[in-house]
């Protein structure tokens, strides 16, 4: 397990990253609704990257202890996701709601960036040893 928390540590970083340069832009730029609206997409985002961490602790541990397995959660992810919509849908001047559908997908380009760039130090790394 210590691997699954240092991969979510690292994804947790990169997305705190560009939440930070989204704050940047709705600071300094003319389209805060658009970076407001990835921000609290990807808020929704890493809300549901860290509850789908929790869960798949909680369920590997429960496999370890032989105990019974529950569900990882699919349904209180999508719940967190709707109510994004509707919060963006209700509030037009603050949020777009496309910036806010891309916020939320975010998690999955940052794990997927992520493993191509694991990938190719893990490459590296073996061409190096021979």
């Amino acid at each position: 397990m210590p691997e699954l928390q240092q991969l979510f540590f690292r994804h947790c970083k990169y997305m705190l990253y560009l939440m930070s340069l989204y704050i940047l832009g709705w600071g300094f730029t003319d389209y805060k609704t658009i970076f407001l609206g990835l921000f609290f997409g990807t808020t929704v985002s890493l809300y549901n990257h860290w509850n789908l961490y929790r869960k798949v602790t909680r369920l590997g541990n429960a496999v370890a202890e032989g105990k019974k397995a529950y569900s990882i959660g699919t349904l209180m992810r999508m719940a967190a996701v709707i109510v994004a919509v509707y919060i963006a849908t209700k509030f037009p001047e603050l949020f777009n709601l496309t910036s806010v559908i891309i916020g939320v997908a975010t998690a999955y380009a940052v794990i997927y960036i992520d493993f191509i760039i694991q990938q190719i130090f893990k490459s590296r790394e073996k061409r190096e040893e021979r």
